[in-house]
């Protein structure tokens, strides 16, 4: 299962406000791509798709497609702050590489489409 820490909520709370749109969700998953195969997707949307899985966390709506489940089981996601701004992170147990941004990773099972940089 997913993670989103109290950091994290608060912060995709205060972000769904400002986009003024009452019916938009959470969407979280993967797909190929970056150096090392897999990369993360995080927006708003307002579809669900017929390969979705919907749940809540924190009073947020996610939806996440299937295929995107056992990648992004366990991961957690937190907001953090520091002097240079904040931002999200996700930290994936699953994940045995990763480039050096830390923008792309893959995992033991799922080593997606590896991509140049």
């Amino acid at each position: 299962m997913l993670n989103i820490t109290e950091a994290a909520a608060t912060q995709i709370k205060e972000m769904m406000k400002a986009e003024e749109n009452h019916n938009s969700f959470l969407r979280v998953g993967v797909k190929g791509g970056g150096c090392s195969g897999l990369s993360y997707g995080m927006g708003f949307d307002t579809e669900v798709n017929a390969d979705d899985e919907t749940f809540e966390l924190h009073g947020i709506k996610v939806v996440m497609d299937k295929e995107s489940i056992p990648v992004m089981d366990g991961v957690k996601i937190d907001y953090k702050q520091n002097m240079m701004g904040g931002g999200f992170t996700l930290d994936n147990p699953n994940a045995i590489a990763s480039c050096g941004c830390g923008a792309s990773f893959r995992t033991a099972t799922n080593k997606g489409t590896p991509e140049d940089c």
